[in-house]
């Protein structure tokens, strides 16, 4: 049995198809004028947008408008003026065309790689995509055609571009495995958006798995058996018959109330990153944000959002939420959240030292900025402010107090804005062990349980040998978890959590019983999560 990630739920039985990368050597290129070398990447960009763009059609009609923004978010990095002045600056120093591509491209995937954050990670595989095609349509290298395969494929490939995913005909495709990728990266994505079942990450998989191959995948467990027996498949079967009964019962969840069977009311917010995703927390009947993070605004360009681009984002989720609560968290940078044009400083330590609200109140410009931006945008909906990684009450006066010269402003200017309500992110022991204090200063609490887990545990969950340790049951957490919540309760104000943890249906049953108003999940999970809080008879 070979085991990776699984990334996208269900599973699928059928023959293997390993596609090998293309090769994409240049050495024999010739440089001929520098003139003739610019005018050859033009036509290669001016091809892959072109392609580009049928293709994020067609996965518009498979998967989805939100899907085929993947796709056309590679149309806009390829389109910064910054990135072609760089290749074309290269070509006037000597470079062909390709190389300049290639040089200008590492560049950009050795920046993001070196994040230590799985979103930010994920823009050097869409820059991958991007450099790849480009040398192939420069070398005029035909890469295989992934929609022609036979009805039962199980594609397996060191890593599924969203170019290369972008082809899949759903019809015929049982299960996709890679060698490479996590549950946030776009082809795991656009599996979901498809109903593919996928594994992730499994070593080796392009040589353990011949073309031909039978392989059963379960994206549950990130299980794959090659060559399965009689009673494998049958049992495969049994599981996908029972999987699709579940999925087709939680339709009946769309809707409706969260309550449980004794009568308790709560709410299952969705969390977004960017203005667009709030369509998807609408299709799975969200009651409100409980998550926007900001940072995403200020990634992927050369420098930092005007008032007007945030207020625009902040406005447009506000007026699609229709009055339902959009919690906003400020930005939340440094740590693993590398800005490059806010030139922070590189630390020995950047998880202990100047990030999020930190850095906020030391470049109060920018923080200002995106305080107008929110108050501005209150106006057309029910926005609250949150503020990350909070250890202490000064912190918060000082950002309350800023807020306040923000509305002064705004006020002198003539430009509508209205009081929000200003909660903050309990992810640190230090807020926890004064969340009773703090629950005087602000009117909501949103338990982030991810870096909970890690400060808590002083565990980093990327390190494979300490892994086992960032566990949200660890008896630690769960205490941080409960004394946050019941101080909560006992300053009458709302306690939510934005956390993975917030949809684990293990954990539900003790957050109902300790009091949590707000289930903030990825929208993919909120009707799975009313269904687990719906069905809890105390």
């Amino acid at each position: 049995m070979l085991k990776g990630i699984g990334a996208s739920q269900g599973y699928g039985i059928g023959n293997a198809v390993v596609i090998s990368d293309a090769k994409l050597d240049y050495n024999h290129v010739e440089f001929t004028t520098a003139q003739n070398e610019k005018e050859r990447l033009q036509k290669a960009v001016d091809t892959f947008i072109k392609e580009t763009r049928k293709l994020a059609d067609d996965v518009k009609n498979s998967a989805g408008d939100k899907e085929a923004e993947i796709l056309e978010g590679h149309i806009v990095m390829l389109s910064d003026p910054f990135m072609l002045s760089q290749m074309q600056d290269n070509i006037d120093a000597g470079s062909v065309a390709e190389k300049a591509v290639d040089t200008v491209c590492s560049m950009f995937i050795d920046m993001f790689s070196g994040v230590d954050d799985e979103l930010t990670q994920q823009r050097a595989s869409d820059v991958k995509d991007i450099k790849d095609s480009l040398l192939s349509i420069l070398l005029g290298v035909n890469n295989v055609d992934i929609s022609k395969v036979k009805k039962g494929s199980v594609l397996i490939a060191k890593d599924f571009t969203p170019s290369m995913t972008g082809q899949i005909n759903k019809d015929n495709v049982s299960a996709i495995l890679t060698e490479v990728g996590g549950i946030t990266s776009h082809s795991a994505i656009l599996a979901r958006a498809m109903g593919i079942p996928a594994v992730l990450s499994i070593p080796n998989v392009c040589n353990e798995v011949k073309n031909g191959d039978l392989v059963a995948v379960d994206g549950f467990k990130g299980n794959v058996i090659v060559s399965p027996s009689n009673d494998d498949i049958k049992e495969f079967e049994n599981k996908q018959e029972a999987y699709l009964k579940d999925k087709e019962s939680l339709k009946q969840y769309f809707g409706k109330p969260t309550v449980t069977k004794s009568g308790i009311k709560k709410l299952v917010y969705g969390n977004i990153g960017k203005a667009e995703d709030v369509q998807s927390v609408i299709q799975n009947s969200g009651e409100g944000i409980g998550l926007f993070r900001t940072e995403f605004l200020f990634m992927d360009r050369q420098s930092e959002p005007s008032e007007e681009e945030q207020f625009e984002a902040y406005s447009t989720v506000a007026k699609a939420m229709d009055g339902k609560e959009v919690i906003i968290r400020t930005l939340d940078v440094g740590g693993d959240k590398d800005i490059p044009y806010l030139n922070i400083e590189k630390e020995e330590n950047p998880f202990l030292g100047h990030r999020a609200i930190r850095y906020c109140l030391d470049n109060k410009e920018l923080f200002k900025k995106q305080l107008r931006a929110l108050l501005r945008a209150s106006v057309y909906g029910n926005i609250k402010i949150m503020l990350p990684l909070v250890t202490c009450v000064e912190e918060v006066r000082q950002a309350k107090a800023l807020i306040e010269e923000c509305k002064e402003e705004l006020k002198s200017e003539g430009k509508e804005y209205r009081s929000v309500d200003v909660g903050i992110m309990v992810e640190t022991p230090a807020a926890v062990f004064i969340s009773d204090i703090l629950a005087r200063e602000v009117k909501f609490f949103s338990i982030g349980t991810n870096d909970l887990t890690g400060y808590t545990m002083a565990v980093d969950r990327g390190n494979a040998k300490v892994e086992r340790l960032y566990d949200v049951f660890q008896p630690s957490v769960l205490r941080a978890i409960e004394t946050t919540i019941k101080n909560a309760k006992a300053a009458g104000i709302q306690v939510g959590m934005c956390g993975e943890a917030a949809a684990d249906t293990k954990l539900i049953p003790y957050l109902i019983e300790w009091g949590l108003d707000e289930f903030s999940v990825s929208s993919g999970s909120i009707l799975q999560t009313r269904k687990t809080i719906c069905e809890y008879d105390k």
